[in-house]
């Protein structure tokens, strides 16, 4: 139904119209045509202290029809009405789409409709429409005002706004049209159906705190274990009868590790510090974790490709999906919280059996000048050379360290051959992006079994690449772990290309409706949810991405 490319938003075509004959056929008519010809000529409207944001698309579709009204069927007022207040349930605010003002105006025209009050209502609905297309489309805070990088933005490609919401009106359906334009996938579907639940909890009272204290552990009796039993039950972890017994038995601990599971925690069964600490989130704080994904999945979430892999950076984890399922899932390790994993999408190409390792300039500066002027051996000890931009070798103690202190300026490069210390290991996944982030092995693997898994300077570690090479070719009779070991072992640098590109997603998920049925809630270690949830519940917002149209606020 719509072809969605990246760079720019929906409500950005410029149009311009002369001035009408009047029909006299709509007495809300003169009333409309005054209103728009404000919006136009002004480049702002207020109706009864709502701002008209969508303004490129109101323009464009009272022009398209002489100004007359386009909201004068009952039925579709009411599928309106509905779709509004059904915002909630995707955790956005109804009175952001102007429900208090149709309401009222809605009131009034029950009693006496005069021309006025139906210019006014009719502009605030399509408006209405306008935004929530929008944020269905694009969600309500503008990624790129966090990231400037972002390459994940969306548009509406050859629709024109106008034409299209009058196209939605015109349906007869809707509501089911605005259903449509929210991500088709479990990954958005499964966040909605935890927010209902999650909500529904905070009505009934949310779920009881459980207390501090020593740890807690399978068989011993402690009077905190009823409240823990009775909060995982809530939580719906725990599925046994109740008891007020003060034994932490195995069918709690099985409910205890399910929690873990879902919280990213070791699943031990041990109630010790850090699972603790997630119990005593209270629901509200999960409500938000959820509204804040919820955004992020409108950012993301639109017509996927059937195959794609995702590293969720938050999770430390990376999965293969197959049309809607699951078929591999491992660990990784993602950037140190102040060389923070960035967030794109790109395709991955080839893989670099045995790579080399060239220094990136910021790792050189960090990390690597530094450390060579405190030990002159630093180099030889980890198995770096020094080239000179001719690719020759350079005897590192002829080199006047002393002179650099950034990357500016530093005329040779310093890189790693391939082999067991190589710091992408023995395999690397290329993908074009302009952080220099890629996947890779790594000889760091003990670090994979740590529960918050942030070691790296910006790229993600794999926990298994060769499983994952494997699963890229999709061909294992050529190309099984097998084969790409007999190439490891072999030691040449050896580029495998892709039969077809797999599209490879960076995403960062807090809280993630796992393909298992669970919601599962991750820490926020880049401290990422509170730009996006204050945006949340700020005002309306909506952004112009198109230098030549004029701003829509």
């Amino acid at each position: 139904m719509r072809r969605l490319t990246a760079r720019y938003s929906l409500l950005l075509l410029l149009l311009s119209g002369s001035a009408p004959a009047l029909a006299q056929t709509d007495p809300a008519q003169r009333v409309i045509l005054e209103r728009i010809d404000q919006l136009r000529d002004v480049g702002e409207l207020t109706i009864r202290d709502q701002w008209v944001a969508t303004r490129n698309a109101v323009i464009q579709l009272y022009e398209s029809r002489n100004y007359t009204r386009a909201w004068t069927d009952t039925g579709t007022i009411r599928q309106l009405h509905r779709a509004v207040q059904g915002m909630w349930l995707d955790g956005l605010d109804p009175a952001d789409y102007h429900l208090g003002a149709l309401q009222q105006l809605w009131s009034e025209l029950e009693s006496g409709a005069d021309a006025e009050t139906l210019a006014e209502f009719d502009i605030l609905a399509t408006d209405a429409l306008g935004r929530i297309i929008y944020h269905c489309l694009f969600g309500k805070v503008d990624p790129e005002s966090l990231d400037p990088h972002w390459n994940l933005t969306l548009q509406l490609e050859g629709v024109e706004p106008g034409a299209y919401l009058q196209e939605i009106i015109d349906s007869g359906e809707l509501y089911e049209r605005v259903e449509d334009e929210r991500p088709d996938t479990p990954f958005y579907t499964g966040l909605k159906a935890a927010l209902a639940e999650y909500r529904e909890i905070q009505a009934a009272g949310g779920w009881p705190t459980y207390p501090d204290g020593p740890s807690l552990e399978v068989g011993a009796s402690d009077s905190r274990v009823p409240t823990l039993r009775r909060q995982l039950s809530v939580m719906g972890d725990y599925d046994g009868p109740p008891s007020a017994s003060p034994v932490y038995d195995e069918e709690l601990e099985g409910a205890v590790k399910l929690f873990q599971l879902r919280h990213n925690l070791p699943t031990t069964g041990l109630v010790g510090s850090m699972t603790r600490a997630a119990l005593s989130v209270p629901v509200e704080e999960r409500i938000d974790h959820i509204r804040v994904n919820l955004e992020r999945g409108r950012w993301v979430l639109h017509d996927l490709a059937n195959k794609f892999l995702v590293v969720n950076i938050a999770a430390f984890e990376a999965y293969l999906v197959d049309n809607g399922r699951e078929t591999w899932r491992t660990r990784v390790q993602v950037g140190r919280t102040y060389r923070k994993t960035p967030i794109f999408k790109s395709q991955i190409r080839y893989m670099d059996v045995n790579p080399t390792w060239t220094v990136p300039r910021t790792i050189l500066e960090r990390d690597i000048l530094p450390r060579v002027k405190e030990d002159p051996s630093y180099l030889e000890s980890r198995g770096l050379k020094v080239l000179d931009r001719n690719g020759d070798e350079v005897d590192p103690a002829t080199v006047d360290w002393a002179r650099y202190s950034t990357a500016a300026g530093f005329p040779y490069m310093i890189r790693q051959g391939p082999g067991p210390r190589n710091a992408l290991g023995r395999i690397k996944f290329m993908f074009p992006n302009q952080y220099a982030v890629y996947l890779h092995d790594t000889p760091s693997r003990q670090l994979f079994a740590r529960a918050e898994r942030t070691f790296s300077s910006g790229c993600v570690r794999v926990e298994h690449p060769f499983e994952l090479a494997e699963l890229l070719m999709d061909d294992p009779e050529q190309w099984s772990q097998q084969r790409f070991f007999e190439i490891r072992d072999s030691g040449e640098t050896t580029s495998v290309f892709l039969t077809e590109r797999m599209p490879v997603l960076l995403l960062y998920w807090t809280a993630e409706a796992g393909l298992d049925d669970y919601v599962h809630f991750r820490t926020d270690v880049y401290e990422r949810d509170g730009p996006i949830l204050e945006r949340l519940n700020s005002e309306f917002q909506i952004r112009d991405l198109h230098e030549e149209a004029p701003s829509a606020q």
